[in-house]
């Protein structure tokens, strides 16, 4: 059986590993930032108070902890060796495992001020590593074990922006394969490899300057790969790569990425405009239309939907709560912490938002009103979004004092 015809036997995940209270991959194990409803992480906390670990991370990156197993791994460089690595950590201790460093040499020479040389977030099949790094004027992708073995590197394209701000697009897992995007003016695309081998299955050409991570969710009873950029959202075939449809929507440059609820799929962006769109899709999952947009940007951050309503934090600072049928505004507050570049996550009826400054907000996911629970600060600087599972918070921080700038992981739980 040749490797395209075996995607197409595989459905969503099936082929991962995965164990109860694994967050494998950007966004967590449903693909859309909502953690597991039953469980009860703190909701309050401090450097004194919840903390059942705290590890030190070496170098700079901002890419979210993942957790696969008893293992948590994030991606780092080290600007000064120039080297780029990914970490894992033993997820019970907080124990630096194993760093292996994948590349020496090529990074970009400019940045984005918000960016790294390490922000897209791995992802983890239970028994491989994936993490995708902007190197040699190029995107690579490179496959560890979980004993931090790098097992194939492969090149996946160029990666030429005009503008010089860096990459940040995460991996994407489905069935057999790793799905990645680069998009650029030029020669931009979405790829898809084999997980065990790294041999290219398929590609789709996406000549556009966008940011966003794509994303595989059931929309209209249809798996389909979704992704924002070029003031659309654009659907895929996940299995072949081949256009589903495309439909007016955000703006022309994106950086969160899409959600979903039912036959509805949101985005939000950007550059230079701002907006935030629905789109409503039909016949099967073959067809799209905006159903509503507005004025809106939420660049960096994803947004939420749950139970008929998005909630959102925008670049402001201010979280909104719409209905999701006609974009009705249910209520907006502004948080007080200043812009935000984390996606909030849902669970147990809470939304834990982190700002810039290392403030964490939880408040209720509640349509009817804006109710806070509680305010929370480690360090100073937070690009990264938590992983919550099994009742605890695992969230990467930095503590910055001008030239002395240090990374932490914590573990946040009651026990």
């Amino acid at each position: 059986m040749n490797s395209l015809l075996s995607t197409f036997l595989v459905p969503l995940l099936a082929a991962v590993a995965l164990q109860a209270g694994d967050w494998p991959v950007w966004r967590g194990p449903h693909g859309n930032g909502t953690a597991d409803p039953d469980q009860a992480p703190p909701t309050s906390w401090s450097e004194a108070d919840r903390v059942i670990w705290k590890s030190p991370v070496p170098g700079r990156g901002h890419s979210s902890p993942i957790l696969s197993g008893d293992h948590i791994f994030l991606t780092t460089a080290n600007e000064e060796e120039k080297t780029q690595s990914v970490i894992a950590f033993d997820r019970n201790s907080g124990k630096q495992l194993w760093q292996t460093e994948v590349h020496r040499g090529g990074l970009p020479e400019k940045l984005h001020r918000k960016n790294t040389h390490a922000t897209p977030t791995p992802a983890c099949d239970g028994e491989r590593v994936f993490a995708v790094f902007n190197n040699g004027g190029g995107i690579t992708l490179s496959a560890l074990d979980l004993d931090g073995k790098q097992l194939w590197q492969v090149r996946t394209g160029d990666y030429r922006s005009r503008y010089p701000y860096g990459y940040g697009a995460s991996p994407l897992l489905y069935g057999s394969l790793v799905i990645v995007a680069s998009e650029f003016e030029t020669d931009g695309y979405l790829a898809a490899f084999d997980r065990e081998t790294g041999k290219e299955i398929w590609r789709t050409s996406r000549k556009i300057s966008s940011y966003s991570s794509p994303i595989v969710g059931k929309v209209n009873g249809r798996d389909l790969l979704l992704i924002s950029a070029n003031q659309q959202i654009s659907a895929y075939d996940p299995r072949t790569g081949q256009p589903a449809w495309s439909a007016p929507a955000a703006t022309q440059v994106t950086a969160a990425t899409v959600i979903w609820e039912d036959d509805l799929v949101f985005a939000s962006g950007g550059f230079p405009g701002k907006a935030t769109s629905a789109v409503k899709v039909t016949d099967g999952g073959t067809k799209a239309a905006e159903l509503w947009s507005n004025d809106q940007r939420c660049y960096e951050q994803s947004l939420l939907v749950h139970d008929g309503y998005i909630y959102a934090v925008n670049d402001g600072g201010i979280a909104i709560c719409w209905r999701v049928r006609d974009g009705q505004e249910m209520w907006k507050e502004r948080l007080g912490g200043g812009p935000i570049s984390a996606s909030p996550i849902l669970t147990n009826g809470n939304i834990y938002a982190t700002v810039e400054r290392g403030i964490t907000y939880v408040f209720k996911a509640n349509p009817e009103a804006f109710e806070l629970v509680a305010e929370n600060t480690l360090g100073n600087e937070t690009f990264a979004t938590p992983a919550i599972v099994d009742d605890r918070i695992f969230i990467r921080v930095a503590e910055n004092a001008g030239e002395e700038r240090r990374e932490w992981l914590y573990c946040l739980g009651s026990d």
